[in-house]
């Protein structure tokens, strides 16, 4: 019997890419070598070619670890139910951490370990339950912090290289390699709403990175050492002895527009206000559920329920309604709308909906409420 579950963990992965052409190595067996030079008969020499397009990439890896490990700290953490370990981030050179909510949730204390070998007392300055992202704030010397550089997670294609590194069963320091599988995903955050379903978490970055337990909260970057990624969860069918989650090639990090956005409020306010629809929305159509509806299309988001007096609910919208955009954006489905609100959009702001409704298309406006 197998298992699915969906458990915050963080990001590792391997790339290996051959090709022809430069650097030659010459090899032999040793008693054909040696009886060749005793007989002072030419030995048979085989080549082995290593492609200079992989020699470049590695060293091109390297050089981004050398660069990069120094601002990725491992992260141990207490509570009242025991321990765990994860990974982290400098963000700036006053000391703020960042990592997932997960991972300091519950703690009573935390302790950070640069690579240098330094450790230091952390206490947590701010928390989103929805991004599931923290900071955490510590006192260390200038030459420990080296603040790690933003990149922008919207300029991501799918296919492009990505690197974790982080502390997987407590290997600090561990780096591994992958590709972006897919953007704007999304999941269940871990913020409920007051019908006890939890809200969700958009504009997600899926990679087939290998995420094991101790990765949680650490970067995911491009090829050019920037955080592009919070290194978050694993889809998973199989667990450890100890229940830990195994990695299936399918994991999901925090995009760092995201990131961009949330950790300066949390480092000033502790908190994050999110754009709020007050909607929820099933999940893709099937041509027979579209036909049934009346829809001569599949892309766009069906709303399921709206919630009373929230705001697309004061702004007239209604269940059975089917969006197809959003601010003149045309949205696929349910996680490119939440995507480009997380991203784009703030409480108090409005947007225009582009809906279909009894086969009629048609445009709402409404004034965009706080997450609750």
């Amino acid at each position: 019997m197998t298992r699915k579950t969906i458990r915050p963990i963080a990001l590792l992965l391997s790339i290996l890419v051959l090709s022809a052409a430069a650097c030659q190595f010459a090899v032999g067996p040793l008693s054909e070598l040696t009886s060749g030079a005793a007989d002072n008969v030419s030995p048979t020499v085989q080549t082995i070619q290593i492609s200079s397009d992989l020699v470049s990439q590695q060293e091109a890896l390297v050089s981004l670890y050398e660069a990069v490990s120094p601002g990725v700290v491992s992260i141990n953490v207490a509570t009242d139910l025991g321990g765990g370990q994860a990974s982290g981030w400098v963000y700036d050179t006053e000391g703020h951490i960042v990592t997932n909510y997960h991972v300091v949730q519950g703690a009573t204390y935390i302790e950070v370990a640069f690579t240098s070998g330094f450790k230091a007392v952390g206490e947590v300055v701010g928390e989103d339950t929805d991004s599931d992202l923290a900071v955490i704030k510590v006192e260390a010397p200038p030459s420990e912090l080296h603040p790690l550089k933003i990149g922008d997670s919207s300029a991501l294609q799918v296919g492009q290289y990505v690197v974790a590194i982080g502390n997987p069963f407590g290997l600090n320091g561990s780096m591994s390699t992958g590709i972006v599988s897919s953007l704007g995903r999304s999941m269940e955050s871990m913020n409920p709403s007051e019908t006890g379903q939890f809200f969700s978490a958009g504009d997600l970055i899926q990679t087939d990175a290998a995420i094991n337990p101790g990765n949680s909260g650490g970067p995911l970057l491009n090829l050019n050492g920037e955080v592009v990624g919070v290194n978050r969860a694993i889809r998973s069918f199989a667990s450890t002895e100890g229940g830990d989650a195994l990695n299936t090639g399918i994991g999901f990090a925090v995009s760092s527009n995201i990131v961009a956005r949330v950790v300066p409020s949390l480092i000033t306010q502790g908190d994050f206000a999110y754009p709020y629809l007050g909607i929820s929305s099933v999940s893709g159509l099937s041509l027979a559920e579209a036909q049934q509806l009346g829809l001569d299309r599949t892309d766009g988001a069906l709303i399921e329920s709206v919630a009373n007096g929230g705001p697309a609910d004061e702004a007239g919208v209604q269940a059975g309604d089917f969006v197809t955009a959003i601010d003149g954006i045309a949205v696929k489905n349910f996680d490119e709308l939440i995507s480009y609100l997380f991203t784009h959009k703030s409480p108090g702001e409005t947007v225009t909906l582009t809906l279909i409704r009894d086969e009629q298309e048609m445009q709402i406006d409404l004034v965009l409420g706080a997450r609750p």
